[in-house]
């Protein structure tokens, strides 16, 4: 297997693709760092016959680019997120949100389900949007800048669109003579083991899971393919949502 390490860059991901198909190499896998300009080294790789399975994340690219995508729902984690916490606030919160990197496909979709369970919650409002680019450091920047504002004085919970970024939030909440957890509610996703950690010492609330363990079914797609077998265009990872209630019997299971 070759690897390449793209640090969360397009032009990396683009580069190290365009080498692969020079290398010639029988089948390539990667994850889109954002949506779009995927188009052109895509269709290089068809030409050069190289089958292509994306993870994680999809591109904004015609399906016939790709063989199959493996991943989460990433408009069912922000629905579950918005469901669990109308179910906590009786559906009336004044919400902070942390969205991820823009432009990407977890960021665009975990926004918009969560508003999609807004739009039947009228006494659940976003009064403050801003980019933690999925960092602890950047999500916890953005927080303490906007508990500072009166704006951040009336929050009374925050979405995150990942646990690292909420965990920095939490941080700056604190610092800010806040109790997290309890003065704002906190929903993320990812659930990571320091989340989990945070939910069991009372400072986040829940956390969706998002479930990277995608080495697996991504190599018994390749076994497939070399098999001749068709597969479908969307292998979907179940998901589940872990709160508080849950949170200390629920760790021990956890592997990531």
């Amino acid at each position: 297997m070759k690897f390449s390490d793209a640090q969360q860059k397009q032009e990396n991901q683009i580069k190290a693709i365009k080498s692969f198909i020079a290398q010639k190499v029988d089948y390539i896998a990667f994850s889109p760092v954002v949506e779009t300009g995927w188009g052109p080294v895509l269709q290089e790789a068809k030409a050069a016959g190289i089958p292509v399975i994306v993870s994680d994340r999809r591109p904004d690219v015609p399906e016939d680019l790709y063989v199959t995508f493996i991943g989460a729902d990433f408009i069912k984690e922000g629905e579950m997120a918005g469901e669990w916490l109308a179910k906590k606030t009786g559906g009336k919160a004044i919400i902070a949100e942390l969205t991820g990197t823009p432009g990407s496909a977890p960021a665009n979709d975990r926004k918009k389900g969560f508003e999609n369970v807004l739009a039947k919650n009228p006494g659940m409002k976003i009064v403050f949007s801003q980019t933690g680019e999925f960092t602890r450091a950047k999500g916890k920047e953005v927080t303490e800048a906007l508990l500072k504002t009166p704006q951040g004085s009336q929050i009374t919970a925050l979405f995150a669109h990942n646990d690292d970024m909420a965990l920095g939030a939490i941080q700056a909440i604190e610092e800010a003579g806040k109790k997290p957890g309890k003065d704002i509610i906190i929903v993320s996703i990812d659930g990571v083991h320091d989340a989990f950690q945070a939910m069991i010492d009372g400072k986040l609330n829940c956390s969706v899971e998002c479930n990277p363990l995608l080495g697996p079914p991504l190599f018994d797609a390749i076994s497939k393919i070399k098999k001749g077998e068709t597969l479908p265009k969307r292998t979907i990872i179940p998901d589940h949502v872990f709160d508080q209630s849950v949170a200390a019997q629920e760790l021990p299971n956890r592997k990531y």
